[in-house]
């Protein structure tokens, strides 16, 4: 556990001055979105470099390394594809608003707040990869369909918002939701299997060393998605954008997990 507690140090330091660096950018682009990018490469790399540094079983290392890199790529690809070229998100613009002259000092306490979280986030993916046992229990098979499901959910419902976006652009059509697909059952289903992925290292370090506390990852970003940095802001800025259909939506629609639409009556 010392050993453990002392990689995740080294990661969270890494952390704190690569995003320091990103704070730096933008201030010149003036677009807070690189955050997003910056975070997902760093849980990435941290967590490659967890199971690189892990002494369980290698071949539950490798697979975890492996998981944990696709989850990065297949993310970071998709927020390098929404964000490039295009102006700041809607949120980090009221997040300016908000802040008035304090901004760039409390952007720079959200950037470092982010690299704070990154260790959190690695946690996990450490424990999976120092269990000692070897590869391929049943609870292994659980954890790559838990996964599977969790990516796949994620990738789907990423790819209707964007195919969404697109034929309201294309049709000039403003101030309407999403109710494709996934979006039809949830207001946030990218949230929700991107929670559900995370359950996926629990199961990969059960039995190992302190692996009950790999449940701590997807609990406490279950706290942060309903009540803090995801669902919160993203609804707010949903009224701000579409108003009244928006609000319908919120009325006939699953806020989190994915459920049969109710009447708008």
């Amino acid at each position: 556990m010392n050993t453990l507690a002392g990689h995740l140090f080294w990661i969270w330091l890494a952390s704190a001055v690569f995003m320091l660096l990103m704070w730096l950018i933008q201030l010149r682009t003036k677009n807070a979105a690189i955050v997003d990018i910056a975070w997902t490469f760093l849980v990435g790399a941290g967590g490659l470099a967890a199971c690189y540094f892990a002494s369980g079983d290698i071949a539950r290392r490798q697979l975890t390394a492996v998981l944990i890199a696709l989850w990065a790529l297949r993310l970071d690809a998709h927020l390098i594809a929404r964000f490039w070229g295009e102006p700041e998100e809607g949120r980090y613009q009221a997040m300016r608003k908000a802040w008035g002259p304090a901004t760039n000092l409390r952007m720079l306490a959200f950037y470092q707040y982010q690299a704070l979280s990154v260790p959190l986030f690695v946690w996990s993916v450490a424990l999976a990869a120092a269990n000692p046992a070897p590869l391929f229990q049943v609870t292994d098979g659980l954890a790559l369909v838990i996964w599977l499901v969790g990516v796949s959910g994620v990738s789907l419902a990423d790819w209707q918002l964007t195919r969404f976006k697109a034929t309201a652009a294309q049709r000039g059509l403003k101030g309407t939701t999403c109710r494709d697909g996934l979006w039809r059952y949830s207001r946030h289903p990218n949230y929700f299997f991107e929670w559900v992925h995370w359950w996926t290292f629990l199961l990969l370090a059960w039995g190992g060393p302190w692996f009950w506390l790999a449940a701590g990852t997807p609990l406490v970003l279950l706290y942060f998605l309903l009540f803090v940095t995801g669902i919160p802001p993203t609804e707010a800025q949903g009224i701000v954008s579409r108003g009244d259909d928006y609000r319908d939506y919120q009325r006939t629609t699953s806020p989190f997990v994915p459920w049969f639409p109710r009447s708008s009556a």
